[in-house]
């Protein structure tokens, strides 16, 4: 998947959160959100692109701060599990 268009939804989901009152709370819901319904190769993608961008700009793509924050403070679980064979 487009890296652009995963920012972008990543966004979108920030956004919604965003809204929030309580700051810990709505960066739960899109460490959440983002745990739950994205597959893993989406969240490896997104995971993959900190990993080269920490800031979480490259060029024209920007990751929303709440997004960033949620992601950064919730790599472990977002990091897809691997098949034990």
């Amino acid at each position: 998947m487009d890296i652009g268009n995963l920012i972008r939804m990543a966004n979108r989901i920030g956004d919604f959160f965003d809204a929030m009152p309580d700051r810990p709370e709505a960066v739960e819901g899109v460490a959440n959100h983002i745990q739950k319904f994205w597959e893993p190769r989406m969240r490896t993608e997104l995971l993959e692109f900190l990993a080269r961008h920490p800031d979480g700009v490259d060029n024209d793509i920007t990751l929303s701060p709440i997004v960033l924050e949620a992601v950064q403070g919730n790599r472990e679980r977002l990091t897809p599990k691997t098949a034990v064979h």
